[in-house]
């Protein structure tokens, strides 16, 4: 009987140790349960849309003498533009196209930021 309870004390043990942590997260528009692909997904067909890569509207941040990105933080104005953008592309994909309401509007696509930007950051008007 204590063999099983040191096996079952390890298995627990090592799935804590494996585990990943979460990543942070700071989405005010996108559903707040979005899967990691789902996320990745929609943010290749922005970054597509709009010609830029994610540094665009993601803050850089040096850690340890790496560039990374900080997904979660509000620092780059960029950013808060992208979610206006992001509300106007779902306003009229959900009001004015076929709407199926089990779908989240977010994931509609009949219109996107290549509609109008076709791979420039700043589209002439």
């Amino acid at each position: 009987m204590p063999f099983v309870m040191v096996l079952i004390a390890c298995l627990l043990l090592v799935g804590f140790i494996n585990t990943n942590p979460a990543k942070q997260r700071n989405l005010k528009v996108l559903p707040a349960n979005i899967s990691d692909e789902k996320l990745d997904s929609l943010m290749e067909t922005y970054n597509k849309g709009l010609g830029v890569t994610c540094d665009f509207c993601h803050t850089q941040e040096i850690k340890n003498g790496d560039t990374t990105l900080n997904f979660a933080s509000d620092d780059n104005p960029v950013k808060e533009e992208g979610r206006r953008m992001m509300r106007l592309t779902i306003d009229l994909n959900k009001n004015y196209f076929n709407y199926d309401t089990k779908i989240h509007p977010a994931y509609l696509t009949r219109i996107s930021c290549n509609t109008c930007h076709k791979g420039n950051a700043y589209p002439e008007e």
